[in-house]
């Protein structure tokens, strides 16, 4: 494991997180400025958004990891990849919203052509992120950890950097829906390290990532506990079980 990309990736995520949800609480709290009367402050909330995929192109470049932007911008969305990975991911797609429907439902739908109008918005607001926890974060702690333990990290990582969002101005209210939306974040962190590990691919989190929030936005589920345990322990045992049986299948073919 490379510590030293690690530590700057991490340290830069979580300062520009810091910093431009810190401004929007300041804003907020002693000016009175929000989203609502002043729209310039979602260049700080995109800021903040973008901090994985900011910290993951400046330390690859400092570190002379990548040469150029192009380069980066090559590896994120090389998207040739086997088309039963493409399936493997639709498959973990359904398991991660499907439960959610069945067990908690619906508390409203938007029409299903909705899903393709997210998507871009989806891609922007999340499945981007992948650029800096699937590029450099799982590669890296799945060298030391292995997939499992490293899946389980950077669960708890991705959950704590959505804290400014879900806790703005220490709102006490939110902290139940962010329990089981971090419960939620395991689960798909489980499934982002499968894919990473069968695929070798990062645009295929970055897939992933997209379909879950273009899901979510398209199929708005009621937050139940039996709904997230349900679904993340799915996650977890088809994740696991994934990436034994891919592990089995190289090795009987290497040794044929």
């Amino acid at each position: 494991m490379n510590r030293k990309i690690v530590a700057q990736f991490l340290t830069l995520t979580f300062l520009i997180a810091i910093v431009t949800y810190g401004i929007c609480a300041v804003l907020g709290l002693f000016f009175n400025l929000t989203i609502e009367n002043a729209g310039w402050i979602w260049v700080f909330i995109a800021l903040s958004a973008f901090s994985p995929t900011i910290a993951s192109y400046v330390v690859l470049k400092v570190n002379n990891e990548v040469k150029s932007l192009f380069e980066w911008l090559k590896n994120v969305f090389n998207w040739k990849s086997p088309l039963h990975f493409f399936l493997f991911v639709i498959i973990l797609c359904v398991i991660d919203i499907l439960p959610k429907i069945i067990i908690s439902g619906l508390d409203k739908a938007q029409p299903m052509y909705m899903f393709i109008i997210f998507l871009p918005v989806a891609l922007i607001g999340g499945g981007i992120e992948e650029a800096g926890w699937s590029y450099i974060l799982r590669p890296e702690l799945g060298k030391k950890f292995g997939f499992i333990l490293s899946s389980l990290i950077i669960g708890l990582i991705w959950a704590s950097w959505h804290i400014p969002i879900f806790l703005p101005q220490g709102r006490i209210e939110s902290i139940p829906w962010f329990l089981l939306f971090a419960l939620d974040i395991l689960g798909e962190s489980f499934a982002l390290g499968a894919i990473a590990q069968i695929t070798k691919s990062v645009f295929l989190c970055v897939v992933f990532h997209t379909l879950i929030n273009a899901a979510s936005m398209t199929f708005n589920t009621n937050d139940t506990l039996l709904g997230s345990v349900i679904t993340t322990c799915l996650l977890f045992v088809i994740s696991i079980l994934s990436v034994y049986f891919n592990k089995k299948k190289s090795k009987t073919t290497g040794a044929s």
